[in-house]
């Protein structure tokens, strides 16, 4: 079985990019609204650019419903993109079926977030990794060739001896082993993106560090291109290099994992930092003069008719008039290289007008 570890590429090289990536789910229309020109649509996904480099983990974060896996799907390619455009290698990407899915993923792989849900449980750990090596090539020669690459999957994903796993169905599997066979049955294809959806979110708390340390051992290894998607902004400080975060289908803030955990510059951050646990907050340590510990009140905005300008504006407590009518770029922050955020505050003018008052107030 020829791996990856045979082909050693540039460390940091961009492998998949998405650029502009939008997703819309059209709407069942009702009678009122038939006579409308104007398409009722879910606004999943919009705007949404990330590089996924090899040997590195870019984690998306983010509350439920706020678009990650969906940005995941796409780039699995298993729902058709609205808008915007995804690049493997550099080269624009689209297929839909048949032989050209099945060779792009060869290269690029999903790992789900419920592991008993995506196996057959009518079936052995032997099929579903065999079917994996035999659809992408990589089942050897003979049977001894299949065996061979059999046990060195389950051996990658530490389930040793191999023997006492293969022909085990996946009830009888903890929920830790079966992603790990979730995992062994993606690597069946020598990819070089894996795309973890919440992959230790239905796991065990004991078992969760167990797993992302696997997958952090198979990316050095392996120098793969590790998409991670949380909610958990606690495991993303731990396990990912960069830290994308979104809110209601957009991307909120970027930057280095530390930076963006240590030091976030987004309301919205601020508010997964503050509610992830922190022993120091029980005694009132935890609270700075950055905003930890803010909350903002309300729910997340219906993306059938998502708030015009920021759409986390109305639980803002910082919000301003132009929040509610212009869309914020990504502002560079200036506490560290690459650090941005989709926020006024951060606007130089902003800024400015703010240093003045308190200038003025220091009179």
């Amino acid at each position: 079985m020829t791996t990856t570890e045979s082909a050693p590429a540039p460390v940091d090289e961009v492998v998949l990019e998405a650029v502009g990536l939008t997703k819309h789910f059209p709407v069942r229309r009702r009678l009122r609204s038939l006579l409308s020109r104007t398409p009722t649509v879910v606004h999943a996904v919009d705007d949404v650019s990330i590089a996924l480099r090899r040997g590195r983990v870019t984690a998306l974060v983010g509350e439920s419903g706020s678009g990650k896996s969906t940005v995941a799907r796409l780039l699995a390619q298993l729902y058709p993109r609205t808008a915007g455009d995804i690049r493997l290698h550099g080269t624009s990407t689209r297929v839909r079926g048949g032989r050209p899915f099945r060779a792009y993923v060869r290269r690029v792989q999903l790992i789900l977030q419920d592991p008993f849900a995506s196996l057959n449980p009518v079936h052995t750990v032997r099929y579903h990794l065999t079917r994996s090596l035999r659809i992408h090539g990589n089942a050897g020669t003979g049977p001894d060739g299949l065996e061979r690459a059999l046990a060195d999957l389950l051996t990658r994903v530490s389930l040793t001896p191999p023997e006492r796993y293969l022909d085990a169905f996946p009830h009888e599997l903890s929920g830790g082993q079966r992603q790990r066979v979730a995992i062994a049955r993606a690597l069946g294809a020598n990819p070089e993106v894996l795309l973890a959806d919440e992959p230790v979110s239905m796991l065990d708390v004991s078992i969760r560090l167990g797993v992302l340390n696997l997958l952090q051992d198979l990316k050095d290894r392996l120098n793969l291109a590790i998409l991670y998607i949380t909610h958990d902004i606690a495991s993303a400080r731990y396990f990912a290099d960069d830290t994308i975060v979104m809110y209601a289908g957009r991307m909120v803030e970027g930057g280095d994992s530390e930076t963006v955990t240590q030091r976030p510059a987004h309301p919205y951050t601020r508010l997964l930092t503050d509610s992830a646990p922190d022993p120091e907050r029980i005694t009132g340590a935890g609270a700075d003069a950055t905003g930890a510990g803010e909350r903002g009140h309300g729910e997340p905005p219906s993306l059938i008719h998502p708030p015009a300008g920021c759409r986390f504006h109305p639980r803002c407590p910082h919000a301003m008039a132009r929040c509610a009518s212009e869309l914020p770029p990504a502002i560079p922050v200036d506490d560290h290289p690459g650090h941005w955020a989709a926020c006024w505050l951060f606007d130089p003018a902003t800024v400015a007008a703010e240093n003045g008052v308190a200038e003025e107030a220091t009179r």
